[in-house]
């Protein structure tokens, strides 16, 4: 069995042969999905994964990390979802801005996403934001790569896409955390055509 290893970022990275590590993220996120995180204890997620308390801490040291890696695992399928869904699309501007629509709802209907941002967005933000480094990192880092590889297939002079990927991850963000504000995102038509018109351009500048 492999040992842990941190992200720059600080979040706690598994190995995919750490069976028991992934066991209590499984565990983890069936209790930060019924329960929330400010009712939830790593005894509680130890319990639910049929192990010690110590055993959850020597892989991931404390609640937080444990939270981010849960966080970072739900994320990395969801790149996985954003992938397929977008890849049919023709062009960058398409996939842009059908990856904004595709982030909100997805982020909105996900049990435990969408059930942290309504019942305790206190204690979510955190980890999106000031302590999100590692989960803002790996979002920015994904679209980094999209972007610079379908800049290539498509022609395009050869600029680094990473602020504007953090410009546009940053936005997607914001509107998570306070969707209530003077732009209308009520339906995913109008969140179509926010992106279309603010975020599409932003591949020009």
């Amino acid at each position: 069995m492999s040992s842990d290893t941190d992200h720059p970022g600080g979040a706690v990275r598994v190995e995919a042969e750490d069976r028991t590590a992934l066991r209590i993220l499984d565990a983890a996120l069936e209790q930060f999905t019924l329960l929330g995180l400010r009712r939830s204890s790593v005894d509680d997620v130890a319990r639910r994964a049929g192990v010690s308390r110590v055993t959850v801490f020597r892989r991931f040291r404390s609640k937080d990390r444990l939270v981010e890696a849960t966080l970072l695992r739900e994320l990395a399928r969801f790149h996985e979802l954003l992938d397929a869904t977008v890849a049919p699309l023709p062009t960058l501007e398409d996939r842009v801005v059908e990856g904004f629509v595709v982030t909100l709802r997805h982020a909105r209907v996900h049990p435990l996403f969408g059930g942290l941002l309504r019942l305790e967005p206190e204690l979510v933000l955190p980890h999106l934001t000031v302590r999100g480094s590692s989960t803002l990192a790996s979002t920015v880092e994904y679209l980094t790569v999209r972007l610079r590889r379908a800049r290539m297939a498509e022609g395009r002079p050869e600029e680094d896409p990473r602020p504007l990927a953090e410009l546009m991850v940053r936005v997607a963000v914001s509107f998570l955390l306070d969707p209530a504000g003077c732009v209308a995102m009520e339906d995913e038509e109008q969140a179509r055509a926010f992106a279309r018109r603010y975020l599409a351009p932003l591949l020009k500048a």
